[in-house]
């Protein structure tokens, strides 16, 4: 695998991993303060409709202008980069202005469109809307900051970053509830407003560090400018022709989670009610869909994230440079590792669901149901994300676009008469058919306009699924046995059988890749030295 792209990729995902893994382990302690699964809907009901909006606010123009950096650094017109990142600052404060207004003043609105769950009044979830939306004034700027460092190839702002913002706005969000709840003696619904309200906290703290690192970096970025061709001239107006252009696929791809979520808001609450389920029943199974699972279902897909992250850029520079050959080894590298890894992670999930969501949440049948159908589609999202950013680097965005709508096409027809035949269930389904389709449609594109073929990955994915089965068999045993002594219906047992489980599948799933010399084919001479270290012949 490429030096860049993997060490880019590594990078990105320790830092998205570390954000992601705190993104969930803070449930827990939040739960315990709010007071379970009914505050969390709140919670939730401002979250998605300020996820679509945050996709609006950025508009996909921090990739953009990532795409477009790497794009004239390849060709050492670094002065247009430099020009492009002004353009997008400029556009970024505007955008996120006017999206605060507009999510701020639209509140009532989006209060009334969504379906509130759990007792709490309409003006409840304008207040928690409200809370959220000021974190539009910040983020949009601090996303195309990191699209900046990401242009440069340079990983560790982005990642560093993301980590504070999340440790920060994690800190607030405790801090401030536990005050409302039980040293102001406040309510609930304040204390979601607070909660909500830490996304911008976190975003300034994040904002803060980014533009350290730029002022830092800035003489050697400047030095770069010194070496421009300065044959490459192009209008303000053009640039940010371009900079929209090119940012619409990425705002579109990047609200796919979003819009599948805002789906099921808008119709499983009111199918399921329609089909005779309880609304105490209902609100569980919304707040399990649209909350507790997709925190669960995020540690896998991480690494999707953040391979595009890292793959738009270089991509980009390989095919405006011709390496068309060298576009063709990144994919494989770059399909074969996401597989690799993303397989057992998101089996060994479905395997130890029960005692998963005891730990972060509260012993659930129902919960555990869902997260063991839900966790399997995490590799389809994955697909989806590696996917449209491929299609992205080789300017070929137009059928990112298609290949999602095609999904939410099939997601919104098949959900109704799906949730009417399997409940709650049926939701998932209809999620995990709208993404397949989506991922079969790119991947042809890909096969198409790169001339790629998908034998190997198709020959390795199967050799993947195979040693997920037998570490499936392992851990299976394992979780039987232990849970004839254990508990798990308690955190603390619980927990201890997810980690040995989980640590015990992970072992020997990489003792079978380094066995099978997987980890010399998929990593190079670091997989080779690292399995030699470990004296596996």
């Amino acid at each position: 695998m490429g030096s860049k792209l993997l060490r880019g990729t590594f990078i990105l995902t320790l830092g998205t991993l570390i954000s992601k893994v705190l993104g969930i382990l803070y449930v827990i302690p939040f739960y315990a303060i709010i007071g379970g699964d009914e505050p969390a809907l709140l919670y939730n009901f401002g979250y998605v409709p300020y996820q679509l909006f945050l996709s609006i606010a950025t508009a996909g123009i921090p990739l953009a202008v990532a795409k477009y950096i790497a794009k004239y650094n390849a060709m050492e017109e670094y002065a247009v980069g430099r020009r492009l990142f002004k353009t997008g600052v400029y556009l970024m404060i505007f955008s996120g202005i006017v999206c605060f207004l507009a999510m701020y003043g639209l509140a009532p609105t989006l209060a009334r469109m969504q379906q509130l769950e759990g007792g709490y009044s309409l003006a409840d979830g304008i207040q928690v809307i409200r809370a959220v939306s000021f974190a539009l004034l910040i983020i949009p700027v601090m996303s195309l900051l990191r699209g900046f460092f990401q242009g440069y190839n340079s990983m560790g702002p982005s990642a560093v970053s993301q980590v504070l913002e999340q440790v920060v706005r994690i800190m607030f969000l405790l801090a401030g509830t536990f005050i409302v709840m039980y040293v102001l003696d406040g309510n609930v619904v304040t204390a979601i407003s607070i909660a909500t309200f830490s996304a911008f906290v976190g975003a300034f703290a994040s904002l803060l560090l980014l533009l350290w690192y730029f002022y830092k970096r800035k003489p050697g970025l400047d030095r770069m400018l010194l070496e421009d061709r300065g044959t490459v001239k192009i209008s303000i107006p053009t640039l940010y022709k371009d900079i929209i252009l090119s940012a619409i696929p990425f705002i579109i791809v990047g609200s796919a989670t979003s819009l599948y979520q805002l789906i099921d808001q808008f119709t499983l609450g009111r199918v399921l009610e329609y089909i005779g389920i309880t609304p105490e029943l209902v609100n569980s199974y919304v707040a399990i869909i649209n909350f507790d699972v997709q925190k669960l279902i995020m540690i896998p897909g991480t690494l999707a994230i953040a391979f595009s992250m890292a793959l738009v850029p270089l991509v980009t520079g390989a095919y405006v440079r011709k390496e068309y050959a060298q576009v063709k080894r990144q994919l494989n590298d770059v399909f074969q590792i996401l597989l690799f890894l993303t397989i057992p992670a998101c089996f060994g999930i479905a395997m130890l669901a029960r005692p998963l969501f005891t730990v972060f949440f509260s012993p659930s049948d129902n919960g555990t149901a869902l997260l063991q159908l839900f966790a399997p589609i995490a590799i389809l999202f994955s697909l989806f994300s590696v996917s449209a950013a491929v299609l992205q680097g080789i300017d070929e965005q137009r059928f990112t676009v298609l290949g999602l709508l095609l999904g939410l096409l099939a997601k919104s027809v098949l959900q109704m008469p799906l949730i009417m035949l399997f409940e709650a269930k049926g939701s998932i389904i209809a999620t995990g058919i709208g993404y397949a389709v989506s991922c079969i449609f790119m991947l042809l594109i890909i096969k198409k306009y790169v001339r790629f073929s998908f034998k190997v990955i198709l020959r390795r994915t199967v050799l993947f699924f195979g040693m997920t089965a037998l570490m499936g068999l392992v851990v299976i045993a394992l979780y039987i046995m232990m849970s004839n002594f254990v508990s798990t219906d308690r955190k603390i047992p619980a927990l201890m059988i997810t980690i040995v489980c989980g640590g015990v599948g992970a072992i020997f799933y990489g003792y079978m890749a380094f066995k099978l010399h997987l980890s010399d084919k998929l990593f190079g001479p670091r997989g080779t030295r690292l399995r030699e270290k470990l004296r596996i012949r």
